[in-house]
């Protein structure tokens, strides 16, 4: 087995410039993450975008989506922009046969306190244990794809329930 990760910019990958008050999408942290981690397991990076997924556009989706439908692994590992990441995730229900799993983070991995650690181990984890469909997994819960908002207020993910029910994992 060998997993497949695609990096699209967001929180996860950051740089912050304290002299501006700015930021700008930075390389790809996700690498070190699963080195620092000791992942022994084969996997592939490859950067689609470094963009804010409120940045994203319809044409940028389409991206993400043809590359993830291209790759030959069936196990897929997305970083991705916390604000319209359950959007990519409903576009990529189009792809059948492939376990996808996409994280992100709440502040950005280059930060000593961040979320990005975790949720990067946690979602290695998931993409390799879960059957195929599209998947989001964030500060340890993992949702499908369709059923999950982010609330700002809380700042988190939540499940949507339909008829009543928990669609949590």
């Amino acid at each position: 087995m060998s997993v497949c990760i695609f990096t699209t910019g967001g929180t996860f990958d950051k740089v912050y410039f304290d002299a501006r008050s700015s930021y700008s999408i930075g390389a790809p942290m996700i690498g070190e993450l699963l080195q620092e981690g000791g992942v022994t397991l084969p996997y592939r990076i490859e950067s689609i975008l470094r963009k804010d997924s409120l940045e994203l556009s319809d044409a940028d989706r389409q991206a993400i989506f043809d590359a993830v439908a291209a790759a030959p692994e069936s196990r897929i590992l997305l970083t991705h922009g916390t604000d319209t990441m359950p959007q990519t995730a409903e576009k990529l229900c189009g792809i059948g046969g492939k376990t996808i799993v996409l994280t992100g983070a709440m502040s950005p991995a280059r930060f000593r306190q961040t979320d990005a650690t975790f949720n990067t181990g946690f979602a290695f984890a998931a993409v390799q244990t879960l059957p195929a469909g599209v998947y989001l997994a964030m500060n340890g819960r993992i949702f499908a794809a369709g059923k999950v908002r982010k609330n700002l207020e809380r700042g988190c993910f939540e499940a949507i329930a339909a008829n009543g029910g928990d669609n949590e994992l």
